[in-house]
């Protein structure tokens, strides 16, 4: 994105990429069609949906591109796409299309692109007559820049060639790093199948999940999905992007409805049995999960009772645990299963309108390599773009 619009306005632009394949993350993302954008960064103030220590950084660069800018982009290329739940935009046919289009864009502004190119050595350079500033020494060969632009991203799927590369050159040049940690990602707990959940894996449902406190809270009303080692589905990989170790998140199977109340002033003469009134107050509740829920010691010998004869505290006890079910994890899938990193380089050492260093001119960094994170939901994407567009502006 960002080649493309430094060479369309007529400079000189060599990428360096030590994939073979190009655009791998873009490829695999969305199921194979790319959540490319989303329509909630409309402009406006965008920070709610990313995770920093300085999440005001991207206020500048999601309002000067925004998503409907890119989509103006992918329309003008003939690409069909769609929107999903919450403003989440994919291509209607394939991710590939996203990657033919920025190649598209990368030739007519003459871009050199070099594939399969491992970088040796990147030095900073006395000053030269002609202006460079950075010498790079490369399997492709010896490049010369006046402005280098470090889009290496994070440290999620190493099997498509993720790199700690980016943080590595940043340190070189006096950068400090934010640790980068595994953000939406799925999310593991001890004693998983001694408890008996692994049994429930593959059942998936809306919840309402948290963790944190005052400040650092966090809330999503997500789709959660249970699974053999822990919880994934929407709900927990947008969680996890605010999980810090030691801490619990809390589930509520039933955002709506305080089941404890209502299990307590709804049973009066009521003749149906416990299990029948929770599935009348949570409908979307899966058969298999309330069978286990019930299937509790706490709970089991009142499962079949009459629900007017179940004591009103068993009663509290039952709707609190459907409405804050707390689990403490033990940690998460890893880089490995990750969709993106938490942390990079920190972005109080680069200027939010440019991305340039504010330690090294010439030196810019943009996409997931900062300590930039965006929400599920086409929210990383976006940041990449937009900020490709302020790198590529102050450059050219």
């Amino acid at each position: 994105m960002a080649a493309a619009r430094i060479g369309q306005r007529g400079f000189s632009v060599a990428l360096l990429d030590h994939a073979v394949k190009i655009g791998e993350k873009i490829r695999i993302s969305g199921g194979g069609r790319c959540n490319f954008t989303n329509r909630h960064l409309d402009g406006g103030d965008a920070s709610p949906y990313y995770v920093s220590q300085q999440p005001r950084f991207v206020r500048h660069a999601l309002s000067r591109f925004s998503a409907q800018d890119f989509v103006q982009l992918v329309e003008a290329h003939g690409i069909a796409y769609h929107e999903k739940h919450k403003g989440q935009l994919f291509c209607s046919g394939s991710a590939q299309e996203i990657i033919a289009m920025l190649q598209e864009e990368c030739r007519k502004g003459g871009v050199s692109w070099h594939t399969g190119c491992r970088i040796d050595a990147v030095c900073a350079l006395p000053e030269q007559a002609d202006g460079a500033r950075f010498e790079i020494r490369s399997s492709s060969g010896l490049f010369c820049c006046r402005n280098l632009i470090t889009a290496t991203g994070g440290l999620a799927v190493p099997a498509i060639g993720a790199t700690a590369f980016g943080y590595e050159l940043a340190k070189q040049f006096g950068h400090s790093i934010i640790t980068p940690e595994a953000a939406l990602v799925p999310l593991r707990f001890e004693n998983w199948t001694e408890s008996g959940l692994a049994a429930l894996s593959g059942i998936a449902l809306p919840v309402c999940i948290r963790t944190g406190s005052g400040k650092t809270a966090a809330a999503f009303d997500e789709d959660l999905l249970f699974r053999h080692k822990g919880l994934s589905g929407p709900a927990v990989l947008q969680i996890s992007s605010y999980w810090q170790p030691g801490n619990s998140i809390t589930v509520d199977f039933a955002p709506d409805t305080d089941l404890a109340a209502a299990l307590c002033h709804g049973k009066s003469g009521q003749k149906i049995q416990l299990n029948t009134a929770i599935r009348q107050l949570c409908p979307h509740l899966p058969e298999r999960l309330l069978d286990c829920w019930l299937a509790q010691p706490a709970f089991a010998p009142y499962a079949a009772h009459k629900w007017a004869d179940v004591p009103n505290t068993l009663l509290q006890q039952l709707g609190r645990s459907l409405n804050e079910w707390t689990l403490l994890p033990s940690g998460s899938d890893g880089h490995k299963k990750a969709e993106a990193t938490r942390g990079g380089v920190n972005v109080k050492e680069i200027h939010p309108k440019t991305m340039e260093s504010r330690l090294r001119p010439g030196l810019y960094f943009i996409g997931e390599v900062m300590d930039i994170t965006g929400w599920l939901g086409g929210y990383n994407f976006q940041w990449a773009w937009s900020s490709a567009v302020c790198a590529a502006d102050a450059v050219s």
